[in-house]
């Protein structure tokens, strides 16, 4: 009889303790680390990895908030310079923003969100880089507002990366939202500029929020994931820190790989929705560019061909990542391509 209970109560015992193990598994979602250095590539994912899909973009809310004048900055040629901040959940965002010199159109300045490309962000600061960019529209008409992003130079939050988490894209809605309130932005007239990763945003966005008239990406990132995954930086020096790929190996850990599971990874591409686009598309992109393939932009104008929608496409012979060679060409196209669709 003794034996007897010593069993019974083994058992009751030993199947507490799969119940909890099983619980455990159940219930717990991976969380996706990367190292805390990154490279273009990308930095964390998402903690729910089905938060990095476009439906659940769309089903997102944006409210942005009233911009706050941080910091007065010297002038431009012909256009003032503010740091500015605004919200997006919960976070405070830091940005450049400029505005013309001048009495505004009657319905207001037409206007651009800036989506800037990858920058370490402990290095980065509001007023360095893309200087000359931006001054090429500012000084042409526009208002312009270049988001920093989370985590980057005084906003708060952490830099989660773009590829693997939805986090500066919905900075980058919120700071359209924001600029929609905005006295002096007729808000039917705004466009979204990207570079790089900046890019990859700017697609993202565009098949999100129908209130991006005209968008212009450099060097773009505006691949599929499936691209991402299989045709990108292959044989990447060891320089680059594997923390930076990390997302894509949890992903296809939880997912499978894009041939196994290709419905889980069309949901993350902006490229599955290209006949939803907001707006016209202008490309621009080097043939030597060794950051980003040519291939990208290419594929994407004939995907955005074949949808029925807009785009023009210029390809740069000899040119790097940031177009440099042909700077000057390739912005003034841009402008007049703005100009067509925003002014």
């Amino acid at each position: 009889m003794k034996f007897q209970i010593v069993f019974i109560v083994s058992l009751l015992l030993l199947f507490t303790f799969f119940v909890l193990i099983f619980q455990k598994n159940k219930t717990s979602l991976p969380i996706f680390q990367t190292d805390s250095a990154q490279d273009n590539l990308g930095g964390e994912a998402s903690a729910e990895p089905y938060s990095l899909s476009i439906e659940s973009l769309r089903n997102g809310d944006y409210p942005g908030s009233d911009l706050t004048v941080e910091q007065t900055l010297s002038s431009g040629s012909n256009y003032s310079r503010y740091i500015v901040s605004y919200k997006s959940e919960g976070l405070k965002i830091y940005a450049l923003l400029t505005i013309p010199v001048g009495t505004p159109p009657k319905n207001g300045w037409p206007a651009i969100v800036f989506n800037h490309g990858y920058i370490p962000p402990a290095e980065y600061k509001t007023t360095e880089r893309y200087i000359a960019y931006t001054d090429v529209f500012s000084r042409n008409g526009y208002i312009l507002l270049r988001p920093d992003y989370r985590g980057h130079g005084n906003s708060e939050g952490n830099p989660t990366g773009a590829y693997g988490s939805n986090g500066y894209t919905i900075d980058v809605l919120n700071a359209l939202a924001s600029l929609r309130k905005y006295k002096n932005v007729n808000p039917n007239r705004i466009g979204m500029w990207g570079h790089s990763l900046g890019g990859f945003i700017t697609l993202r966005a565009m098949v999100v929020s129908k209130d991006i008239k005209a968008g212009v990406i450099w060097a773009g990132v505006v691949a599929s994931y499936d691209d991402l995954i299989n045709n990108w930086r292959r044989g990447v020096p060891s320089s680059v820190p594997s923390g930076a790929r990390r997302w894509r190996q949890a992903l296809i850990d939880e997912f499978g790989t894009p041939k196994e599971n290709p419905e889980f990874w069309n949901s993350l591409s902006a490229n599955t929705f290209l006949s939803d686009i907001s707006g016209p598309i202008h490309l621009h992109h080097g043939t030597a560019d060794e950051s980003v393939p040519i291939e990208f932009s290419r594929k994407l104008e004939k995907q955005l061909k074949e949808a029925g929608k807009t785009v023009e496409f210029y390809e740069y012979s000899g040119d790097d990542h940031n177009i440099s060679s042909n700077f000057n060409t390739a912005a003034q196209r841009s402008v007049e391509f703005f100009d067509k669709y925003l002014k």
